[in-house]
């Protein structure tokens, strides 16, 4: 038997009305965040200006605003998934992180964590500076938009490249989003953190700069000394052995183990 919560007039209100309209609300929710701090929400206020403006057509029975509503509807779907492919991609990506499904995938966790170490390792032993940011929960899409949007398969080869000295995007952060590099070149905001004013340099204090704005893990290697730290939370760890810093990573990230 169907649980009916309440009826007004001959609508009822059922468990199954109450279950739509939550998951209706979390994939609406979820596309304002992915949204956020983009170009794409001012397009998404256009398209809802659009369905107001179809809305009112439709109920004063307005002909030949009707006629152009409905032709543009034909190739609207089209348009949509055009407009809003890096949004759906990262969707799509995030889906693939909930823990749910991270279990059917360890072997992936691991090969990218790998993959970010083995880069790490040969930056530090070049002592080529770089920033390689980890986003979390809290998305990254206004770091992402101050760089060079690239949608990178991770691997070591890739990173070391984009940190080369003299490469156009090696003064910058790259952005690690789901399982691919979503950007590099990024800038980071700085820490005001007075800690760090005086004996940090520009990376260390945009690594901790993102850490305190958001729950990213943010890895900074020094030119000068080739030294690997780690920025989560606000606070730096220093002087980083390229044999802990997987150990380091899985425990913040909560990835697999190595087996």
């Amino acid at each position: 038997m169907m649980i009916e919560f309440f009826h007004i007039a001959f609508l009822k209100f059922t468990f199954i009305d109450l279950i739509d309209i939550l998951i209706v609300s979390f994939f609406i929710y979820k596309l304002l965040t992915l949204m956020r701090g983009t170009k794409s929400l001012q397009i998404l206020m256009g398209l809802l200006f659009l369905f107001l403006t179809a809305f009112i057509a439709f109920w004063f029975q307005f002909e030949a605003l009707k006629w152009l509503i409905t032709n543009i509807s034909t190739v609207g779907i089209i348009v949509l998934v055009i407009v809003f492919q890096p949004e759906l991609r990262r969707a799509l990506m995030q889906m693939g992180q909930n823990r749910m499904f991270r279990k059917l995938f360890k072997t992936e966790s691991r090969n990218i964590l790998d993959e970010v170490c083995r880069a790490a390792e040969q930056l530090s032993a070049r002592k080529w500076g770089a920033l390689i940011c980890f986003e979390r929960s809290v998305g990254l899409n206004h770091v992402i938009e101050t760089g060079k949007k690239l949608g990178a398969e991770i691997s070591s080869e890739v990173i070391v490249t984009i940190f080369a000295p003299h490469t156009p995007l090696h003064d910058g952060a790259i952005i690690i989003q789901a399982n691919y590099i979503a950007a590099a070149g990024c800038t980071l905001p700085l820490t005001q953190n007075p800690v760090f004013h005086q004996s940090y340099g520009t990376r260390h204090k945009a690594a901790v700069g993102l850490s305190e704005e958001s729950d990213s893990v943010v890895i900074v290697i020094s030119e000068e000394t080739g030294r690997i730290s780690v920025a989560y939370d606000g606070i730096l760890n220093r002087g980083i052995e390229i044999g802990m810093l997987s150990t380091s990573l899985r425990k913040i990230l909560g990835a697999p183990k190595k087996i």
